[in-house]
């Protein structure tokens, strides 16, 4: 049989890097849970209307989504995105009724697009909901917990904060009639691409890579005048709690992000150091989508990380340092000394349970074992042989300050881990 591979798009993470995305997600976790979030989980698999109710014309719909039927003949997806779900979940547990949640999630997404750097068709995020509240301050409080990451990641000085008001869903209707009668006017200059969005989804035109497209936009409608004075007063104020926070950001009127249910703010943190796939955390408000998915009328926003992004630029930054936390590593040269070992370990994760302990059942050559005990990292290594059987004894060797090796009861050993 040839051998299986994995599916283009879909990456494996093999053990030392699955250490790095665990530290990160940690991070990630522990700053989020400190204002006061909680986790949900929900399924990967979700009914396809979920997702084609509140995005008819986004990309991930029309081209991008994992969509088939099941045996029941239902069409079902894999979730491309996780608001949408989060929505779903909070409606069906009653979440939102009952109090103004705030919740943080995890995991896969997956989308059909073509991989590149940082971009696969199964990615991961991690991401967090609030619902319930509609005012600039829980808009700050999501940008200033972002912030914080930066700081707790330490890269704050390698990404900037850009945002926008896209004002109610009036203000979106008649600024997207604006532009598509600016833009039919050029039409004979719009790609292909270009010349679908203008048809299901104007605005996604603003965020163009066409450099073709962009000169164009510089003459066209602003956002910004079709924007009503309550909505800007909203704006004004989330603008002024972030310039006494001493957050830096600049106002891009052409950032409308890619889903077509958000209004109002919406804010993007980016670096430069990525190339073209420079968004590392996109959100902003989705005041109508609670109600869209079947609840009552509900404020709320959000954002997501892209964490494949995010780890790619610590990792250029050298700011994942991992250090391998095995504590001991038991040396065996026998079948019954391996079976000794196996005891002991034993013994010893009941006085310690804390003990991180690998046990070497290769019974390689003595030297193999002791390169294989200094390189996973174990601060000690314990060792079994014919000499320590028949003596009832463990071989000790502390790895670390490199000192001979002492030959201890099991009593003894104890001693010495407890004065440790």
């Amino acid at each position: 049989m040839s051998k299986i591979q994995t599916l283009r798009g879909m990456n494996d993470i093999g053990p030392h890097q699955a250490k790095e995305w665990s530290y990160v997600e940690d991070v990630i976790k522990s700053v989020v849970e400190s204002y006061g979030y909680e986790e949900i989980r929900f399924p990967l698999v979700e009914k396809t209307e979920l997702y084609t109710r509140s995005n008819e014309a986004a990309d991930i719909v029309t081209k991008e989504m994992y969509t088939f039927q099941d045996k029941g003949g239902e069409s079902i997806s894999l979730r491309p995105e996780g608001t949408a779900g989060c929505v779903r979940a909070a409606i069906d547990n009653d979440l939102i009724r009952t109090d103004k949640p705030r919740l943080w999630y995890a995991g896969p997404m997956f989308r059909y697009e073509r991989p590149q750097k940082g971009r696969s068709r199964q990615f991961h995020q991690f991401s967090a909901e609030v619902f319930g509240i509609n005012s600039p301050e829980i808009d700050a409080e999501l940008i200033l917990m972002s912030a914080r990451l930066w700081r707790e990641l330490g890269v704050a000085d390698k990404v900037r904060l850009e945002l926008n008001n896209l004002g109610d869903e009036e203000t979106r209707n008649s600024f997207s009639k604006a532009l598509v009668e600016f833009l039919k006017n050029q039409k004979e200059d719009l790609d292909e691409d270009t010349q679908r969005k203008l048809l299901e989804n104007p605005l996604r035109i603003l965020d163009s890579k066409s450099q073709t497209v962009q000169n164009l936009l510089k003459n066209a409608p602003s956002i910004e005048d079709f924007v009503s004075e309550g909505s800007k007063q909203y704006h004004h104020n989330l603008l002024r709690i972030l310039e006494k926070s001493e957050i830096d950001f600049n106002v891009n009127s052409k950032l409308v992000r890619g889903l077509d249910y958000y209004n109002q703010t919406v804010f993007e943190w980016k670096t430069d150091l990525l190339g073209s796939q420079d968004t590392i955390i996109g959100g902003g408000r989705y005041d109508r989508l609670v109600e869209e998915l079947g609840g009552k009328s509900c404020p709320a926003i959000g954002f997501s990380i892209g964490l494949e992004r995010l780890i790619l630029l610590l990792e250029e930054q050298g700011k994942i340092s991992i250090q391998d936390d095995l504590d001991i590593y038991f040396i065996c040269f026998s079948e019954s000394s391996a079976q000794e070992a196996i005891m002991y370990s034993e013994k010893l994760k009941d006085e310690f349970p804390f003990l991180k302990i690998k046990t070497n059942l290769g019974l390689e050559s003595a030297n193999s074992q002791f390169k294989k005990a200094d390189k996973s990292g174990a601060k000690i290594a314990l060792i079994i042989g014919s000499e320590e059987l028949e003596n009832n004894q463990i071989g000790f060797k502390d790895l670390r300050t490199k000192s001979d090796q002492e030959s201890l009861t099991f009593e003894d050993l104890l001693k010495k881990f407890k004065e440790k």
